[in-house]
């Protein structure tokens, strides 16, 4: 016997397998039974597991090119703390918009970590910058953040103007767009001043650990100005006075 029904209304294909699949368990069918999802639920089930993946490597990748970038293994995390933080405020955004967790929600928080994942970029690799140049942790923090918040402000509301056109549309094909670009827009203009803010602390909180690290287990920090020049090539050779060569002198006959 074949039953055929459509979902209702705000109604997602996840949420009504999700309630067969209960419904089954509850039933306690003989071993002999089997409850399997085929044509759109099993590629939905499929895609979810397959974006998880993805989610992982894509932390997995972003760590070991920021610390490939920072030559540090730390400064990768207080980069990442960020973005666990825009995951609350990009399911807001399937509130706010009456829409389902699919594909396409998924790969608006995909690209959403892109753009927090920049704006911490441009605080801690000023701050860092202006530690070397010889200011205090506390003076690199405040100036770091207030140099780097104009940018911040400009690329946000530049891609924020960009995508927001696609929340906004109507017609053939338009709730895709909405559920690819909500979580972008509300997530960023939600999370900016909490990442504004998250970033700094987490830096130095790790600041602090890695200090009580060095001082634990006695290690020297590398200045900045140190390098691998004068082991490979050894001192440089002394400058005799007078430009290397003797005058004869020379006195006047009396």
């Amino acid at each position: 016997m074949l039953f055929l029904a459509n979902t209702a209304l705000g109604v997602g294909s996840g949420e009504v397998g999700a309630a067969l699949e209960k419904i089954v368990k509850e039933m306690n069918l003989p071993t002999q039974y089997r409850f399997v999802a085929f044509g759109q639920s099993r590629e939905i089930a499929r895609t979810g597991k397959a974006f998880a993946i993805a989610f992982g490597l894509s932390f997995i990748f972003m760590y070991l090119i920021l610390a490939a970038q920072f030559e540090s293994w730390l400064h990768p995390i207080t980069i990442l703390l960020a973005l666990p933080l825009t995951v609350p405020f990009a399911l807001v955004s399937l509130l706010m918009l009456k829409s389902s967790l699919d594909i396409f929600t998924m790969l608006g928080i995909l690209v959403l970590f892109g753009v927090v994942k920049k704006n911490s970029i441009l605080q801690i690799a000023h701050i860092i910058q202006l530690r070397a140049e010889g200011h205090s942790r506390y003076d690199a923090i405040l100036h770091g953040n207030r140099d780097r918040l104009r940018p911040i402000l400009m690329t946000t509301f530049a891609f924020v103007a960009g995508m927001f056109p696609l929340v906004t549309s109507h017609g053939i094909g338009a709730e895709f767009n909405r559920a690819t670009a909500g979580p972008v827009v509300v997530g960023q203009l939600l999370s900016l001043l909490l990442t504004l803010l998250a970033t700094p602390v987490a830096y130095t909180f790790f600041d602090d650990a890695a200090n009580g690290m060095r001082r634990l287990f006695r290690l020297r920090k590398r200045p900045d100005s140190e390098t691998g020049a004068d082991e490979i090539m050894g001192p440089p050779p002394a400058v005799p006075e007078g430009n290397g060569h003797h005058r004869p002198r020379i006195e006047a006959a009396s």
